[in-house]
């Protein structure tokens, strides 16, 4: 059960949070800014002028997968390469093409037979891994090792994922050339983020708290109005699986309303209470499934309830949204960047809230 008087007691939620997740979520600009440093260290920007026949993105355990989601959504389907999403790198990978991979975990075999097999090909692998462990060595003197230098609990990387891949397309240039200089605007609005969720703030100041609380004892519906947005409601869903133990329904908002179930548990929702349910029968409700709870989540330029209404074909009450236009204002450059960013974020300090609300994260 959620014990929200918690969200309004910061020292009640540094007591509990020992381990000092709260504190490594609030890294993400941190994050950001030492794996642009690091990769440009590691030689990334050295491939600009490369045009490669693919770009292959590995998708391991952790946030590598969210990586490679928001980085096929950013270049969409005008990319000018194929892009390629694999667990393992594929067979015909050869010295015209890029590999990318992301890793939390050192010792990931599956990652270092990978990694061995695409620089034995003689492809341009940039890897973003530990400096020690069989991955590392898997590459060693030919990958362009970035290594984390801000050490983050598992499920909080993803800024550093995200920046090492987004620092590579941008020396490929494969979307806007001028991509490696959203970097340091993605950071600052990271830094704002994490400003406005400490736990000081109340949580009509602090969104993440906000949030957390509107999820809270609900089956949440992450749907995305954006493929940007789907993407980062891909991860929002993980999130609050690994830190809150929340589990939750995420994907494109025009695949998702084709699930008629959750389209009817909205409908009934917004209807309010069924007058005929008899209290008697189950008296604490134990019996009953979480309320649904739709948030939709933007990143785009358009208005997400008119782009809903577009793609759906119709409105949807009661319905939380997600689309940070105030933090990221429209016409500024990258802001869809920007605001899945932000939005990634966001949600991952939602779910460390609710974690230790419900003492679903363990003292370190």
């Amino acid at each position: 059960m959620l014990d929200d008087s918690l969200l309004a007691d910061p020292r009640a939620l540094a007591a509990l949070d020992t381990g000092g997740v709260l504190r490594s979520a609030a890294t993400a600009g941190a994050q950001v800014r030492s794996a642009a440093h690091a990769a440009a260290e590691a030689g990334v920007g050295d491939l600009a002028g490369h045009r490669p026949r693919a770009l292959v993105l590995l998708r391991r355990p952790g946030a590598s997968g969210a990586a490679a989601n928001v980085l096929s959504a950013l270049l969409g389907p005008a990319a000018p390469v194929p892009v390629v999403h694999a667990d393992a790198t594929p067979t015909w990978v050869g010295p015209l093409d890029v590999v990318v991979a992301h890793t939390a975990d050192a010792t990931d075999a599956e990652l270092a037979d990978s990694v061995a097999l695409a620089v034995r090909r003689g492809a341009e692998v940039v890897l973003s891994a530990p400096g020690e462990g069989p991955v590392a060595s898997a590459g060693a003197g030919r990958a362009r090792l970035v290594e984390p230098r801000i050490p983050v609990p598992p499920g909080l990387d993803l800024p550093r994922a995200l920046a090492v891949g987004l620092a590579t397309v941008g020396a490929l240039e494969l979307v806007d050339p001028a991509l490696p200089g959203a970097l340091d605007p993605l950071a600052d609005q990271l830094d704002a983020e994490a400003e406005r969720n400490q736990p000081g703030h109340e949580p009509f100041m602090n969104p993440a708290k906000a949030l957390a609380l509107r999820i809270a004892e609900h089956t949440p519906l992450l749907w995305g109005t954006d493929p940007l947005a789907a993407a980062v409601a891909e991860h929002a869903a993980t999130a609050l699986a690994v830190h809150a133990g929340v589990v939750a329904h995420a994907g494109d908002v025009a695949r998702a309303a084709t699930a008629t179930g959750l389209v009817r548990a909205l409908d009934r929702g917004a209807a309010g209470t069924d007058i005929f349910r008899d209290p008697f029968d189950d008296p604490d409700g134990s019996n009953e499934a979480p309320p649904v709870r739709l948030v939709l989540i933007a990143t785009g330029e358009d208005d997400p309830g008119q782009v809903t209404l577009r793609r759906t074909g119709r409105g949807w009450p009661s319905t939380d949204v997600q689309y940070p236009v105030d933090e990221v204002a429209r016409g500024v450059r990258h802001a869809a960047l920007l605001r899945a960013g932000l939005l990634a974020s966001r949600f991952d300090v939602a779910a460390v809230y609710l974690g230790l609300a419900t003492r679903t994260i363990e003292p370190a």
